[in-house]
């Protein structure tokens, strides 16, 4: 394609507004690789922005918000070795929601050919092989999962494997059908904190859980969280809390003497790992994230897939857009 070529791209040009237009190729240059998009999936991070909050300038620039892309390479810039045209790979770039996203050579990810065909939003599947990492689940612990949507349903799968005992939470009851279906052991419907709380302690002969992961990313399941672990346990925040300050009990964080760990990587080689980790663990059986990607839009439909990622429809998991 020359560089002067036309591809679609998704403008969000307000709250709840977006059109589809039609602008130039973007151009790699030196050190960078273009990407011809097969997909790309939606995240819950949109939503802020997608909401129209007060420091949100519009319209965005043309694909933003698109950060979950996977595609073949379709040129590379000057400098670039080690990748070619015709390379598939994931992507760690962020304005995806179009044709054709331009990525730093160091950002990608090459797919090997047992991923043929599959689609493979790398960003948040490394995502969750990371917060796993984090999370340093051990055989035979309890592992209280809040939150079963695409990460905690990934993370369910990898601490079922690991020989934990999970429960998870979730306040759809075809989220907790999906959290068995992955190996959970306990599943609670959220609601009543107190009584999921009791649950828990029953559960564990009052311990509590020496893990926690929370994956909503709001005040309520973050105070659940801190009343979910236990003595010198992990609370591990796996949601993305985007939209203000958290109160938190920290007389009994300091009492429990528990660790906190905010698991969302920022660092390149550190997200490149758990990309790296999750097509090992996909090629290689371990997770099947196929029936995860529950909704399926065009790009013209991506308002559609924004909203359904916010308002949760019956059965849905995560939504992609494909090209």
């Amino acid at each position: 394609m020359s560089a002067s070529a036309a591809i679609r791209a998704a403008v969000v040009r307000g709250p709840g507004e977006v059109s589809v237009e039609v602008v130039e190729a973007p151009v790699p240059g030196p050190g960078e690789v273009r990407v011809r998009l097969e997909g790309c999936g939606v995240c819950a991070s949109n939503l802020g922005p997608w909401s129209g909050p007060e420091w949100q300038q519009f319209p965005l620039e043309p694909g933003e918000l698109g950060h979950e892309g996977w595609g073949v390479i379709d040129a590379v810039g000057p400098g670039v070795q080690g990748l070619l045209p015709g390379d598939r790979v994931a992507t760690l770039s962020h304005r995806s929601y179009r044709e054709m996203d331009i990525a730093p050579a160091d950002a990608l990810v090459k797919l090997p050919p047992a991923l043929e065909g599959m689609p493979f939003p790398g960003e948040p599947l490394g995502c969750a092989f990371n917060i796993f990492e984090r999370s340093d689940i051990r055989a035979a612990q309890t592992v209280a999962i809040i939150g079963i949507g695409f990460l905690g349903a990934v993370l369910t799968r990898l601490a079922s494997e690991a020989g934990a005992h999970v429960i998870a939470i979730s306040r759809r009851p075809e989220s907790l059908q999906l959290a068995r279906d992955l190996g959970a052991e306990f599943t609670l419907q959220a609601g009543d904190d107190a009584a999921v709380a009791n649950r828990v302690g029953e559960l564990t002969g009052g311990e509590m859980c020496p893990r926690v992961i929370e994956c909503v990313g709001d005040q309520r399941t973050l105070t659940l969280a801190g009343e979910l672990v236990g003595m010198g346990g992990r609370l591990v925040i796996a949601g993305y809390h985007q939209d203000g300050p958290r109160q938190v009990d920290m007389q009994a964080w300091n009492w429990k003497g528990i660790d906190v760990v905010n698991a969302h990587e920022r660092d390149l080689g550190r997200q490149k790992a758990g990309i790296e980790r999750a097509i090992e663990a996909v090629a290689g059986g371990l997770l099947d994230p196929a029936h995860l990607f529950t909704h399926r839009y065009p790009l013209e439909r991506l308002d559609e897939a924004l909203d359904a990622t916010r308002d949760k429809p019956q059965g849905f998991v995560k939504a992609l857009i494909l090209y």
